[in-house]
């Protein structure tokens, strides 16, 4: 019973992203800007020198409303959660987790929409609670060099964010609390009775690490501009 909700929990998360890393290398235009784009390089614009400068892993600008609503649309409602539930509504459709609702058309299009629900609640959560407390949830590639300062950028970013004009690090309570949200919805909204707080916590822990596991992902394969992969976010560096 473990052994499952690893599984289905992780590829809750994980799955949109493989879903990105197969057409990673699929090259799409893209128009000329003058901005640049945070995640795609290390060769990051200089900033000048009466700017605020942050922590030496990171080139910081600040995103836009505009860019934290069009990351928040895109995450919560985009093709890739889309796609990650319909993968994620397999799993739980072979496993007939949960069993009550059985098999068949109608069963896959409920475990569908629970999938769904989950990502949509746990996105929406972290992307309002962030904006509650003035923080940046987007995820930044490290500027640093180096295979474990990479990882660590990486994982330490699940539970962190950045926070003011010089986008310092902070833990971030809306990247902890975010996806247990997502998960207790689900057992207090429509999972069947005998699912409790003990399931929900379980689940949300899972989905952290899935988190975790999406960072690292994004930190070391290709993310340049052309590739589908950066449009995991869109940048806080577009509208500058």
């Amino acid at each position: 019973m473990i052994l499952e909700k690893l599984m289905i929990s992780n590829i809750c998360r994980v799955s949109p992203l493989l879903f990105a890393l197969t057409l990673a290398a699929v090259p799409r235009p893209v128009k000329a800007q003058v901005s640049t784009d945070l995640r795609a390089s290390s060769s990051a614009a200089v900033l000048p020198e009466s700017t605020p400068r942050p922590l030496p892993d990171l080139t910081y600008f600040r995103p836009t409303q505009k860019t934290k609503l069009r990351n928040y649309f895109f995450d919560a409602f985009g093709p890739y959660p889309i796609v990650g539930a319909a993968l994620v509504a397999g799993v739980n459709q072979a496993y007939n987790s949960p069993k009550e609702w059985g098999q068949g058309s109608q069963a896959y299009s409920e475990r569908f929409g629970s999938d769904f629900g989950i990502a949509a609640v746990t996105t929406t959560t972290r992307y309002a609670m962030a904006e509650a407390f003035r923080e940046d949830t987007l995820y930044y590639r490290c500027e640093c060099k180096g295979a474990f300062r990479r990882l660590g950028h990486a994982v330490i970013s699940t539970v962190t964010a950045r926070r003011g004009e010089a986008g310092h690090r902070v833990f971030s309570f809306p990247a902890l609390v975010a996806p247990y949200a997502g998960t207790m919805t689900a057992v207090y909204g429509w999972y069947p009775g005998h699912y409790g707080v003990g399931d929900g916590l379980e689940l949300g822990s899972y989905s952290l690490a899935g988190f975790a596991g999406e960072n690292i992902a994004r930190e070391f394969f290709y993310n340049g501009p052309r590739s589908l992969l950066s449009r995991m976010h869109l940048g806080s560096g577009t509208d500058h």
